[in-house]
Parts: structure tokens; sequence; C-alpha cells
């Protein structure tokens, strides 16, 4: 069941994404050759706790950080540790706040120092299919439509597009229905109506190789199967009557 949101709960919503929002901004700010990903998980889970939230993500499920950190062809739930980033590496950043009973939800892949063109055109492009879907969300659109300009863009650009994980429903629960694939399922269905007051994170992962993935012995660490640079982006947005509302945008 979808549970639409009041604009209070909406409003509660955009303040664990803000903290999300400047927190992942902290973070970015801190990537350099060097510093380790254990070091930047420190970093966003002091950064959630000093604006008075909780990490939501560590201890979910049993994962045992704050921030997960996924380098290169790392798609997805990469577990910090001692590994130091390096010149031309890619980490993609996904952080979870709890405020005031609600979650905040958001990701960003970014470069270290100079990066080759072939990832710099990955991270610009997999943003732009976010900013694509994003456009998609709004009420009286289906669910799919913003599948849709997800996998057509990214298939069209060459990329391809993670099938076993998926954007979300969110709210007082981390995940919640419904869930938003990055590709058209194969059936007649556009999924569910788009309706005022639903609040969907929307995060697409794009490759650069095969969509098929395999998870590392940590059991958390997702990797692409042919071992090629991937690429992740997230917002929470509301679905309003007119376009969509951000609520991760950083202001």
């Amino acid at each position: 069941m979808i549970v639409l949101k009041s604009r209070q709960e909406i409003e509660k919503i955009r303040k664990s994404c803000q903290i999300v929002a400047e927190t992942l901004k902290e973070v970015g700010d801190s990537v350099c050759p060097g510093v380790t990903t254990k070091k930047l998980d420190e970093i966003a889970e002091s950064g959630i706790r000093k604006r008075g939230a909780v990490p939501a993500f560590k201890g979910y499920r049993g994962f045992p950080n704050s921030l997960c950190t996924s380098v290169n062809e790392s798609v997805v739930h990469g577990v910090p540790s001692t590994l130091r980033l390096k010149e031309g590496d890619i980490i993609s950043f996904d952080l979870g706040a709890l405020y005031d009973g609600y979650f905040g939800d958001a990701a960003i892949t970014v470069g270290i120092g100079q990066i080759s063109k072939e990832a710099t055109r990955l991270l610009k492009n997999t943003e732009k299919a976010l900013c694509m879907a994003i456009e998609k969300g709004k009420a009286g659109n289906h669910l799919y439509d913003i599948s849709e300009s997800i996998q057509v863009f990214a298939e069209d650009k060459g990329y391809s597009v993670v099938r076993d994980f998926v954007g979300h429903g969110i709210g007082s629960n981390l995940h919640e229905e419904p869930q938003i694939p990055n590709f058209v399922p194969e059936n007649d269905s556009r999924g569910p109506l788009l309706k005022e007051g639903m609040v969907l994170a929307l995060e697409p992962m794009m490759n650069l190789g095969t969509h098929e993935v395999k998870i590392l012995n940590d059991q958390w660490t997702v990797i692409t199967a042919d071992r090629k640079l991937s690429a992740h982006f997230e917002h929470t947005i509301a679905i309003t009557n007119k376009e969509a509302d951000i609520l991760s945008k950083f202001h």
C-alpha cells in the first residue's frame, strides 16, 4: 500500500533530507587522494548527529556503518574500510537520516582528482537521468513513466541500468511502497498512478557494461559482474500537482 503524506509529514521528510544533503556536501568536500572510506564514514556520522538526527543506515538489517561508500565498480552498499582513495577513482555516497520520526535519503557520485573522460561522462549522464526521472514525477503520470525515462536515456547513451536494486517510497519507514525500478518491468502495466502526497526516493544506477551485478563476501558490497564502472545518484521527491518538489536538494 502506498501511503500519501500530509504537508506536515512532507516538511518533516524535507528536514531529514536537508540534513542528508548538508552532510553529503561535507563528505564530498572531504574527498581527496589518500583519504580512507572509513574516515568519510566518520565525517558522515558526525554530520548527521551534530544536526540532531540519527544515521538511518547504521544497524539497518545489520549494515555496520552510517555511509555507503561504493568505489569504481561498486554499485551500492559499499562498506567503509581502510581502503584509501586514489587519483582517478570514482565513489558514490549513499546516506540516510532519521529526524523527528521521518527519514531522508540521497546519493551522489564524485571523482577523486582527475578522472577519465569515460568516468566523467558516466557521472554526468547518470545525474542527467535522475533529472529526467524527476521531471516525470508529477501527479497524473504513472510510476513506470519514471522508470522508462531512466531506461531509455541510459540505453540511448550506451549504458545499462541495474535491475536488482531499485528506488522506493520513503516516510516514517526508510523503505516503503512502491518499489521504483530504473527499467520498465515486462508487463502491460504502467504502474501505479502518481498522486499528490506520494514521497519517492528515485535512484538511477548506471553501468558502463553489463547490468548484471554480484555481492561480495562481506554480504553487502554490490559490484558490476564485469567489473566496469558504475554511478549512482538519488533524490527524495514529493509528488505535487505541478512539478516534483525535490526534498533533498542542497540549499
